[in-house]
């Protein structure tokens, strides 16, 4: 199964479990898959989610699709598109299951009390978009998944695969926060044989994997592109079936933790654009690694609950956003590009829309005065 999903170049290190894991279950939980979600407690989801639930934000899930009739994602899972050329449904099938593994981490709604899989935003809405998520991630697929994804409203777009750079993928992403949506990607695992893009371009938001103690994970691929980090490892969630559990590490999990996050926030500050809520989620990270920002937990460990609760400024959109650029650094799929944090990159983006809008508006002018 591991060989297999790597060499499928899906950033995520699985390991399949054919019944509920069972752990230590503490006094919030009432049974054993709730209990061996040690990630929640780590984010501290129970008081996150006193505050926000993620209602009202759809999230993306471009991916393999959606098991949409497991227990745990009933009435989680909007009519999506499946844009493989021999297409099963509306997405709402998944015959390879990271999708729906994906899906339970982000917006899992447990059934019968506090029983089964909880997601980070549990009353968020998935919209699945399935297709080539693998080694063909680079073909028009991109191009229509986020067309589709802006056209039913999404806030965030979970992207937890690993291709190579090409100029459509790029032109997607784009398209993506030009439309302000919350891009995620996973920075991708060490000898996965998966590349890192779209993980290493500068507008989206980089996820990077840690294990229970909260350090980073052996593989989770590091360097400038890492925005931040978040749990990644043994994650429990939901599997193909109905009542299908499965344990799985890797950053791809870790970005379904922080596309949760992205949709609590938008939930709790519907008035943010994208930017601001990709400023929230970086300047509130828990510090780690080396003070400051850095290569191997970019601006650190997710802190949901500061994320949410936090006394952050607005972005003042008159003025230029100005960070000091990253340094460049060698990883496994090359060179990485010069990194810009993705928030000053939508703020440039928003800037240079509402400039061409002014210059339109002149020009106008000008004619009619001719």
């Amino acid at each position: 199964m591991i060989g297999s999903r790597l060499a499928a170049c899906v950033a995520s290190v699985l390991v399949l479990t054919a019944a509920p894991v069972q752990g230590a279950e503490p006094a919030w939980a009432a049974d054993g898959v709730r209990a061996a979600q040690w990630h929640l407690a780590a984010v501290d989801a129970g008081k996150a989610h006193r505050i926000s639930l993620g209602a009202g934000v759809t999230v993306a899930l471009v991916d393999t699709g959606v098991e949409a009739g497991h227990d745990d994602l009933a009435g989680a899972v909007l009519p999506g598109v499946d844009l493989f050329p021999d297409p099963l449904g509306d997405g709402r099938d998944d015959i390879d299951g990271h999708g729906t593994e994906m899906a339970g981490i982000i917006a899992g709604r447990g059934h019968g009390g506090r029983t089964g899989v909880l997601g980070i935003a549990p009353a968020a809405m998935i919209l699945p978009i399935r297709g080539p998520i693998k080694n063909m991630a680079t073909s028009e697929f991109l191009t229509r998944a986020v067309a589709f994804a802006r056209e039913r409203g999404a806030g965030v777009v979970n992207m937890s695969f690993g291709t190579g750079d090409t100029d459509v993928l790029r032109a997607a992403v784009r398209a993506a926060v030009a439309a302000d949506m919350v891009v995620v990607a996973a920075s991708g695992n060490v000898g996965s044989g998966a590349g890192e893009f779209p993980g290493r371009y500068p507008e989206v938001v980089t996820v990077g994997a840690v294990g229970r103690t909260g350090k980073v994970a052996h593989f989770s691929v590091t360097g400038p592109q890492v925005d931040l980090t978040a749990p990644g490892v043994d994650i429990v969630t939901t599997g193909i079936g109905r009542t299908g559990y499965y344990r799985g590490s890797g950053t791809s999990e870790a970005t379904a933790v922080v596309s949760g996050a992205a949709a609590l926030v938008r939930a709790a500050y519907p008035e943010l654009n994208a930017a601001e809520v990709v400023r929230r989620l970086t300047v509130t990270a828990a510090d780690a690694g080396r003070p400051g920002r850095d290569d191997t937990y970019g601006f650190g460990r997710l802190d949901l609950v500061r994320a949410l609760t936090a006394d952050v400024p607005r972005l003042d959109r008159q003025k230029p956003q100005i960070a000091t650029v990253r340094p460049t650094a060698e990883t496994a799929a090359g060179p990485a590009p010069k990194r810009v944090p993705p928030l000053v990159v939508t703020g440039i983006a928003a800037a240079a829309v509402v400039l061409a809008g002014a210059v339109i508006v002149v020009v106008m002018l000008a004619r009619r005065r001719d």
